[in-house]
């Protein structure tokens, strides 16, 4: 009995192991995830990640058109976006909310928005949140920022508060600027706040 008890606590433990490194997403270092996966752009064409990526890295970012913390978020998405364009980072936002398409998330909602906060850079569709779940993305916004060689180099926040006023760090940006400098990234990984993505199941 006691060898029955040792092993469930040893599968126990196993899959608690995995669904916290599942639920952690990538890991510092991982290669690009599906790098050339075609997705569905606001412009109508299809793109991959390697479509976008320029010299000095790539900008990953799982968003959407629904969640108050996004909208926060809104004028400060764009700023980091064309400062990463400035940077030679390739940047490209994607929206894995396959659960609320009829709910303000559907590609025609995704094209409205993009247009009335200015986006000029890739809006996608993550059908079926299929690249949300090989990312372990869990939040929107939540940042993956990858370098020149497609390594993981930050994940996590934008910045260490969604109301704008109150935040006195710019994570991404601070990624970005040693990242391009060759320094080493300083803090690697933050806590991404926002909404649950709005998964089918």
């Amino acid at each position: 009995m006691k060898r029955i008890f040792a092993l469930l606590a040893v599968a126990i433990a196993t899959l608690s192991i995995a669904f916290t490194e599942k639920n952690n997403g990538l890991e510092i270092g991982s290669p690009l995830p599906s790098p050339d996966t075609k997705l569905k752009d606001i412009s109508g064409k299809e793109i991959s990640f390697n479509d976008v990526m320029k010299p000095n890295g790539l900008l990953v970012m799982f968003s959407c058109n629904t969640c108050p913390v996004v909208e926060k978020y809104e004028s400060r998405t764009v700023e980091i976006a064309r400062y990463a364009t400035k940077n030679n980072i390739g940047v490209i936002l994607l929206n894995p909310n396959e659960a609320s398409r009829d709910r303000g998330d559907s590609f025609d909602d995704m094209k409205d928005y993009a247009k009335k906060l200015g986006y000029d850079f890739p809006y996608v569709v993550d059908d079926n949140s299929n690249l949300a779940d090989i990312f372990g993305a869990t939040r929107t916004p939540e940042i993956f920022l990858f370098d020149k060689s497609g390594k993981l180099a930050y994940h996590g926040a934008i910045d260490d508060n969604p109301t704008e006023t109150n935040v006195s760090r710019s994570h991404l940006k601070a990624a970005i600027n040693e990242m391009v400098s060759g320094k080493d990234i300083s803090t690697k990984v933050t806590r991404s706040v926002g909404c649950t993505i709005k998964r089918l199941n």
